[in-house]
């Protein structure tokens, strides 16, 4: 296992060095600083928190929680692979059922196909710079599967349980990376990511299934735990970009701090691999998948 997490100014053109690619391969995690703008970044957030102003919390209170996986009970979660749907802190509301702070401080995510819906997050996800790194590490013919906006809502934002994310998003043979975008400064204080480097050597834990009844469950296939001791904290000012393999084991701590954290995860598969039909996340063919052409 690496014992450190590789980080590096981005390079202007998103072309990733072979010291950098190296490194990635290694750890299964890359830190490239000032990669977006922090204007652009600016920019989503304040397009997020107008989404978030038109969503009405009355009309549906779907609850997101790595804890309970309470979410995936509800056709709300599970038919949102391309859709734009927000999901609730777990602590979102008070005893009386109303909600405990202003609405976009209860959210915990929104999902899952604002890249391909929403034209500012189309345009921030589908830059030239943004192509050249997913290129650069090797993907054939790169397709973005989904999109996750995190709120990370101070006081309440809720801890994420270590996972990877190929269990969820899972191809034949894995090729799913993610890339994660802080729009703010994520400290250890508001519950940045943490990283196992070097744990996408490991077995993949886990696999998520949606079956024909509509039920979604896992299945273990490793009960290895995960080395927790050798997490080390990604803190990420705004701009930086944290790229990770599907296998790399990941998680954050809950914000009890009075910062928000925002940021922006996209997932990328590559379109030469298998998409499995009984993965969660399914999308009509109304809305074919699309890779980083404009």
């Amino acid at each position: 296992m690496s014992d450190h997490l590789p980080k590096y100014p981005a390079p202007q053109d998103g072309l990733l060095s072979p010291e950098m690619i190296a490194d990635y391969r290694e750890s299964g995690v890359l830190i490239l600083r000032d990669f977006a703008d922090v204007e652009a970044c600016a920019a989503l957030r304040q397009r997020a928190l107008e989404m978030a102003d038109a969503f009405d919390p009355a009309s549906v209170s779907t609850v997101f929680s790595t804890r309970t996986d309470e979410h995936q009970a509800d056709d709300y979660f599970a038919e949102s692979g391309d859709k734009i749907r927000f999901f609730l802190e777990s602590d979102a509301f008070d005893g009386s059922g109303q909600l405990r702070q202003a609405k976009e401080d209860c959210l915990n995510k929104m999902g899952h196909a604002m890249h391909d819906l929403d034209p500012a997050f189309d345009a921030f996800s589908r830059t030239p710079k943004l192509a050249q790194a997913v290129r650069s590490i090797g993907f054939q013919d790169p397709a973005i599967i989904q999109s996750m906006y995190i709120f990370k809502p101070p006081r309440i934002g809720g801890e994420v349980v270590c996972h990877q994310d190929s269990a969820y998003i899972y191809t034949e043979p894995e090729s799913c990376v993610g890339f994660w975008f802080a729009l703010e400064d994520a400290t250890v204080e508001n519950g940045c990511m943490y990283f196992i480097p070097g744990g996408h050597k490991s077995p993949l834990r886990k696999r998520n299934h949606r079956f024909a009844d509509g039920r979604i469950l896992d299945e273990i296939l490793d009960e290895t735990p995960y080395p927790m001791h050798l997490r080390l904290p990604a803190e990420a000012p705004a701009g930086t970009l944290v790229i990770f393999n599907g296998r790399t084991p990941h998680m954050s701590g809950p914000n009890t701090s009075s910062k928000s954290r925002h940021a922006y995860t996209l997932h990328v598969i590559d379109r030469a691999c298998h998409y499995p039909e009984d993965n969660w996340l399914q999308r009509s063919d109304e809305l074919p998948l699309r890779g980083f052409e404009a």
